[in-house]
């Protein structure tokens, strides 16, 4: 059976007297784009830096394709790149410098190191930029080159802390698009407190909150976390609310205003059924009928409740 790229046992972390994580444990089993997702001061930076090797947990392990990080850090750091939030550029140099920098920090051998470093100037579309200094780029430009830096040596493993933070809607977009290509031979990491990044960019979730890890699973599972338990309804005829009220299977029915209704129920199917079916007889004239999914709001509040 094939190692996990990522196993965290029993992963824990403590600032002098305050646990920044408490026995936290998952497996990432294969290639795919996984958000770590959280609100501010949650957790998750300190489980990025303890996953990277930047600090040493307090508990527990952390396992990178079956190497004890801990133990043997060198060699679990071969297959890790890290983006953390301010990515750490040195602005006196060209892009081509701090690149060819890099992979020499990351032991790429001499012979490997230009065709590594051509090789992600073109997947980060820097190419133009290589002999520009770094400190003359646009943000969305050395947050590429941040992103250039933490794959020169191709790991299995690359972990985002934050990665569109601070762009431009355009610059965001571009940085999306180059991580779902990044991910396509490698695993990737992703940590925000965004909803909408993870939906944009992850196939699943992991949601720590307080410390302590709340969900874990893929993004339609999160989506579908809170059972739906209403209709909206549109009608340009309706009756009274009253009236909708009374069909089987109804436990309440809110009106929204422009003849249109929220209606929660007990078995989603029956009730749609019923309210065709009567629309039809008493002209109604539905327009519309669909399940309401809770909002990606909604969802990460009950689940934040869980770390209670």
């Amino acid at each position: 059976m094939e190692e996990p790229i990522v196993k965290v046992e029993h992963l824990s972390h403590r600032y002098s007297i305050q646990w920044a994580v408490r026995d936290i444990s998952f497996e990432i089993p294969r290639r795919g784009i996984y958000g770590l997702l959280g609100s501010n001061g949650a957790g998750k930076s300190t489980t990025m830096n303890i996953i990277s090797g930047v600090i040493k947990q307090t508990e527990g392990q952390v396992f990178i394709k079956g190497i004890d990080a801990r133990k043997r850090p060198v060699d679990a750091k071969r297959h890790i790149g890290f983006l953390p939030q301010k990515p750490p550029l040195y602005g006196d140099l060209t892009v081509e410098e701090y690149l060819i920098h890099c992979a020499r920090l990351r032991w790429v051998a001499d012979k490997d190191i230009i065709p590594a470093v051509d090789e992600v100037l073109a997947k980060c579309g820097i190419t133009h930029f290589r002999k520009r200094l770094i400190k003359n780029l646009s943000g969305g430009y050395q947050q590429r080159v941040g992103i250039a830096q933490a794959i020169v040596h191709k790991p299995d493993l690359v972990i985002f802390d934050e990665p569109t933070n601070g762009l431009d809607p355009n610059q965001i977009m571009e940085i999306r698009h180059l991580i779902r290509d990044i991910a396509k031979d490698r695993t990737v990491i992703l940590s925000t407190h965004i909803l909408t990044e993870v939906q944009a960019v992850c196939d699943h979730i992991l949601m720590i909150e307080e410390g302590k890890l709340v969900f874990m699973g893929t993004v339609d599972e999160f989506d579908n976390y809170i059972i739906p338990n209403s209709l909206y309804v549109s009608m340009i005829d309706p009756p009274v609310a009253d009236e909708l009220a009374k069909i089987e299977g109804v436990l309440g029915v809110e009106e929204l205003g422009n003849r249109n209704f929220r209606i929660r129920f007990t078995e989603a199917q029956e009730v749609i059924d019923q309210i065709v079916k009567l629309s039809a007889a008493n002209d109604w004239r539905l327009s519309e009928v669909r399940v309401e999914k809770s909002s990606l709001d909604n969802i990460f509040a009950e689940l934040s409740k869980k770390a209670h």
